[in-house]
């Protein structure tokens, strides 16, 4: 199964939660509890408002039909947005679990040296469907900016389209502006007629993946396993990784330290100072946080306006 498919697989695991927190589209507002001057309970069965209907839920629901519309059209808007909202969802469950997927199995550092080409994909196309069809459940859900501005559901509406708005301009300055640096630091790390003497920071530019050398240190020295068959795609028996010392680790292999050494040498490890973390890798890892708080948030929202 290619990765990439793995990978979204994942993310909707993690958020096959997040369909149970939408709110039911409903055709009750605060703006018709206003008219009524009664409370959600006057018309749901629910107190908390939604659901089912009560006898004069249901005599006020059908004094909401003009005359004017005839039944066919009603039933075709109907389920035009059902369709678009069904979108909706399915799109921010892909985007929504790929962000928690990156953060809570890969983490940020995964992408640190350069974005993932999957995962770009997503993002672009979950940003731009969801912004689509947003504004088209908004225009049928909210009656007027009064409504926008004025109501539990508006207020909590804007301030999610913000965040959402916050994200997408985040992901923009990531893709335009960190992104290609990220990129160029790969591909400068990524020569292989650099100099012998690597430091940990060098090494881990070489981790076997997308077409890159696999190299780890042990005891001193870095190893190249690239042609080797045990470590395939930069992973040595499906838990020790390229790009790292793995003095340690082999170590406690069941096999010698002679099967290590025999692989060819790529040359010496030098322990250098701590790292100073450029400022654009400080502000893509500030930004990938800042999105996974932006979810639960928005996660949040949902939440109040079904049972807030």
């Amino acid at each position: 199964m290619p990765k990439i498919v793995l990978r979204h697989l994942v993310g909707i695991l993690f958020f096959s939660a997040f369909v149970t927190l939408l709110p039911q589209q409903v055709g009750a507002t605060e703006e018709y509890a206003k008219q009524t001057g009664q409370a959600c309970a006057a018309c749901h069965l629910d107190p908390g408002g939604g659901g089912e209907l009560t006898m004069a839920g249901k005599a006020f629901a059908k004094s909401l039909q003009t005359k004017t519309v005839e039944p066919e059209r009603g039933a075709i808007v109907k389920g035009f947005r059902l369709a678009i909202g069904y979108i909706h969802f399915l799109t921010a469950i892909f985007w929504f679990g790929t962000i928690l997927y990156v953060h809570l199995i890969l983490k940020p550092a995964y992408a640190a040296s350069g974005l993932p080409r999957g995962e770009l994909r997503v993002g672009i196309v979950s940003m731009i469907v969801m912004g689509v069809t947003g504004a088209i459940l908004s225009y049928y859900r909210v009656s007027s900016f009064d409504a926008l501005f004025h109501t539990r559901f508006g207020i909590l509406l804007f301030i999610k389209v913000c965040l959402y708005l916050v994200m997408v301009i985040s992901a923009l300055f990531v893709i335009t502006v960190i992104g290609p640096r990220l990129k160029a630091k790969r591909k400068e790390s990524s020569i292989t007629d650099m100099t012998s003497e690597l430091t940990l920071e060098d090494l881990v530019v070489f981790d076997g993946q997308e077409g890159r050398p696999a190299y780890f240190a042990f005891e001193g020295k870095v190893y190249d396993a690239t042609q080797s068959k045990l470590w395939k795609q930069g992973v040595h028996m499906g838990r020790h990784k390229a790009g790292n010392d793995l003095t340690e680790a082999l170590s406690l292999a069941p096999h010698g330290r002679e099967v290590v050494t025999a692989l060819t040498s790529a040359g010496e490890l030098i322990v250098s100072g701590p790292r100073k973390v450029p400022l654009h890798e400080r502000v893509f890892f500030f930004m990938a946080h800042m999105n996974l708080v932006i979810v639960f948030i928005i996660t949040l929202i949902l939440s109040l306006w079904r049972w807030g």
